[in-house]
């Protein structure tokens, strides 16, 4: 092991101009990514002392850490968080931002993976434990954090077949890594059972914590509010939403969308309103472009709506086919638009992303078949009947133009669903409190 750590120090010094490089060209589409730059390098313009770190790379993460984050602060926990996106780190913002505001939760960038920049950065924060959300195994991050005797467990910690499955000739490795940690609380008993298989210490089954995030009403009763303004626009019409589209995707959505609209022409019925949001912000012009280039009439959330999610006086919603959400943290607000909702990622190999948002909100969800990152929520729903799952992009667009026909009810099967999966954040501290001390 200490033989690969050291290959990989050294790989990861060659690389550094590039990663400097890489982070630079981010920076020309979303300039946020060269800001706090020193932080990488373990400069932090706040510090505190005895703090609990949790690293959340992105958004998808730091929701998922929402939950916990609000449990450990009400325990009178300070927090820092680590970030590689800016999404993830303006996220920890928007949803703490009286915590922000006192010093109480600390968003930061993510040291690079340097031994030296973990030591400036547990000298800055002298963390009394770490917690590194989902899937993100970190060499370096890993062996400092086991060097400078920083407790590191995983949390919400998946292990998807397919990961697993490439694992299976570097198991060695990947055990050797694993012990670095001091404990690992995971979604299921089958990550649960992956992961014993590496030798990892401590795997606790905790369950996974999206169940237990808080629905920001603000954005429920903004949707409402917009629905019941727009009435006299929207008669006839129900309302999909299709979250997190990755690249790679748009074009199979655009053809079920017109898929729809077709079947809707041939009844001589409204088409339903699609509410369209990318998963990355860079890509909101350029799919906005996509979307228009097909015939559809398309208008940005930016361009229609204000700050409090209304229309605006001079906005034209009338003959709107799509509604591109170009803004971060209201998917809830597009969700609950929505009487279907199509969860991206699902339709090429990456993989679906968050299925539980939607169900949270007891709305009708449909999933492609590559559902692999989140199989194991995913596949109960389906047994349980709160989810749905095609295979192909003409089935999406069949099973869409019979599910709006039967629009105006929640889904209860989701709701049960939802409400039997939840307790993960007190599982978790009790797990932590368990391993830790």
């Amino acid at each position: 092991m200490r033989i690969a750590l050291v290959a990989y120090s050294w790989l990861m010094a060659i690389l550094l101009p590039l990663i400097i490089i890489y982070i630079l060209h981010r920076a020309r589409k979303d300039k946020r990514y060269s800001d706090h730059l020193a932080e990488r390098f373990g400069h932090y313009p706040i510090t505190a002392k005895n703090a609990v770190w949790i690293h959340a790379v992105s958004l998808g993460e730091m929701r998922a850490a929402a939950p916990l984050v609000r449990a450990l602060i009400d325990k009178g926990e300070t927090i820092v968080t680590t970030h590689f996106t800016p999404a993830g780190r303006e996220a920890a913002k928007s949803m703490f931002p009286d915590e922000c505001k006192s010093g109480k939760l600390i968003p930061v960038c993510v040291p690079l993976e340097f031994n030296w920049v973990y030591r400036q950065f547990f000298k800055a924060f002298s963390p009394k434990y770490g917690l590194v959300m989902e899937i993100e195994i970190w060499p370096r991050m890993i062996a400092s954090a086991h060097r400078y005797k920083v407790p590191l467990l995983l949390c919400n910690g998946h292990y998807p077949q397919r990961s697993f499955n490439r694992d299976q000739g570097y198991l060695q490795l990947r055990r050797q890594i694993m012990t670095g940690f001091t404990g690992l609380l995971v979604k299921s008993t089958i990550d649960a059972e992956r992961f014993k298989a590496t030798g990892a210490p401590n795997v606790i089954n905790t369950g996974e914590l999206r169940f237990d995030q808080k629905i920001p009403e603000h954005l429920t009763v903004a949707a409402t509010n917009f629905l019941t303004a727009q009435q006299q626009e929207l008669q006839g019409r129900t309302v999909v939403t299709i979250a997190s589209a990755v690249e790679g995707e748009d074009d199979k959505y655009i053809e079920a969308m017109h898929r729809v609209r077709k079947i809707f022409a041939d009844r001589k019925e409204p088409a339903p309103l699609f509410v369209y949001v990318p998963r990355a912000p860079e890509r909101f012009d350029r799919v906005a472009e996509l979307i228009a280039q097909e015939n559809l009439v398309v208008q940005k959330r930016s361009t229609i709506l204000d700050d409090r999610l209304a229309l605006r006086m001079d906005a034209d919603f009338s003959d709107v086919d799509v509604l591109l959400g170009d803004s971060l943290g209201e998917m809830y607000f597009y969700l609950a638009l929505a009487e279907l909702v199509i969860v991206g990622g699902s339709f090429i190999p990456s993989g679906a992303h968050n299925v539980i948002e939607p169900l949270a909100l007891q709305k009708t969800v449909l999933v492609g078949p590559f559902i692999w990152t989140i199989a194991h929520t995913a596949e109960t729903a389906i047994d349980a009947k709160a989810l749905i799952k095609v295979n192909t992009i003409e089935e999406l667009g069949k099973t869409i133009a019979t599910l709006t026909m039967q629009n105006g009810h929640a889904n209860q099967a989701a709701e049960v669903f939802y409400n039997e999966n939840k307790g993960a954040v007190e599982r978790t501290l009790a797990a932590i409190d368990e391993i830790v001390g």
